[in-house]
């Protein structure tokens, strides 16, 4: 192996399964639950009755893309330390440690978002009808609320599409790593027995 090996017992999870890498299959996770995430993130930061509906499942899928980072991670170190290191396999792995700094904070911002809908519609339900400072109060609550939904909402969007860009800068500098070198030759078509006879 060299001297690149990593002990296994640093990893979250192990580099190899029955000789194959764990790390093209984890990563699959990631590439396919953040971008929607994202997606749905964006749906819920800019549009209310989708957020009504379907805010706490994206903060479902959000967690889940998020707990799947740190795997993908520790499955590409373990990888990157049995291979040679090439500059390309280490932006790559500089870029993949990046990821989770974007999208905690999103998960943070879409559950943020989620829980101050529930509190809003809740709040709706149960807000005051009568009494002295009942429509004051609840005025002045629903102006500051709605300033902070809006800020989260756009916090929300500015997380989710960074969290786009680096899971598109990620996979493409992973390709370049992987495939970089491969030169592609197109090659003959022979003719199929069953056209022959």
């Amino acid at each position: 192996m060299g001297p690149h090996v990593v002990p296994e017992e640093r990893l979250i999870v192990p580099t190899f399964v029955s000789g194959l890498p764990v790390h093209p299959l984890v990563v699959h996770a990631v590439v396919v639950l953040l971008p929607m995430a994202v997606v749905g993130s964006v749906l819920v930061a800019l549009w209310p009755a989708i957020r009504a509906r379907w805010a706490w499942p994206v903060v479902v899928l959000t967690a889940a893309a998020v707990v799947a980072i740190p795997l993908a991670t520790s499955t590409g170190e373990g990888l990157e330390h049995n291979l040679p290191r090439t500059p390309a396999i280490a932006t790559h792995a500089e870029l993949g440690d990046q990821l989770l700094v974007f999208a905690a904070p999103l998960l943070v911002c879409v559950a943020a978002l989620a829980f101050l809908d529930r509190r809003r519609r809740h709040g709706v339900a149960e807000a005051p009808t009568g009494g002295p400072g009942a429509m004051t109060a609840s005025t002045a609550t629903s102006g500051g609320a709605r300033l902070v939904a809006v800020l989260v909402a756009v916090l929300t969007v500015v997380f989710a599409v960074v969290c786009a860009v680096q899971v598109f800068r990620i996979g493409d500098s992973g390709a370049r790593a992987a495939w970089g070198d491969v030169q592609y030759a197109p090659q003959p078509r022979t003719p199929s027995l069953e056209g022959q006879q």
